[in-house]
């Protein structure tokens, strides 16, 4: 009888750390899906103010119609890149493809801004000021968010990864997160030269 009682106490015990390593798991991988929707509303936000943008420039800049579309295409590829990233975010081709698609719509944008400093009355526009400010804004929000998510990641994979919760990790399928990095070359990483 004792032995059963001591047997019965084990797996007892056995359960509970098994449940808590569990719910640890679930807690991390919970944290960096909500840092990825963090991303998610800012990458919004973005998408949001460029066509204001590229509206505002349009009339300025008549002759550069390859540019301001290059942008579009580049927003909606973004935008696509993320949609697919927020179903899943984590999963390494879904993260790839977003940094990519998000490095061409930096890209595009900061040809638009060199290409402005061409039309002093656009430089001067309000609109155009504006937009620039929220951009920026913008951009450092996002920023945080993707060092919140990056910060996120590495705590779900370095818990999945400790023993014994690697274990529960192979058992219940916690795959591990993918990091979102920049896919720009570091000569892209220059910041382009913007003055309105």
């Amino acid at each position: 009888m004792i032995a059963f009682l001591i047997f019965l106490g084990f797996i007892v015990l056995l359960a509970i750390i098994v449940i808590g390593l569990y719910n640890s798991l679930v807690t991390l991988r919970n944290r960096f899906k909500n840092a990825f929707s963090q991303i998610d509303v800012q990458l919004k936000r973005r998408y949001d103010l460029i066509p204001n943008l590229v509206e505002t420039a349009k009339g300025y800049m008549k002759h550069e119609r390859e540019a301001l579309e290059a942008v579009i295409r580049a927003r909606n590829s973004a935008m696509s890149a993320g949609e697919k990233a927020a179903k899943n975010p984590g999963d390494p081709s879904a993260m790839q493809g977003l940094a990519g698609a998000e490095g061409a719509l930096t890209g595009a944008l900061g040809r638009i801004f060199a290409l402005a400093e061409s039309y002093p009355d656009l430089k001067a526009n309000q609109n155009m000021l504006a937009l620039q400010e929220e951009l920026t804004s913008t951009e450092n929000r996002i920023a945080f968010a993707r060092q919140a998510f990056n910060d996120a990641v590495t705590g779900y994979n370095i818990g999945r990864e400790k023993f014994p919760n690697s274990i529960i990790a192979g058992m219940f399928n916690f795959t591990p997160a993918e990091l979102l990095e920049s896919t720009e070359t570091p000569e892209e990483r220059k910041a382009p030269k913007v003055s309105f």
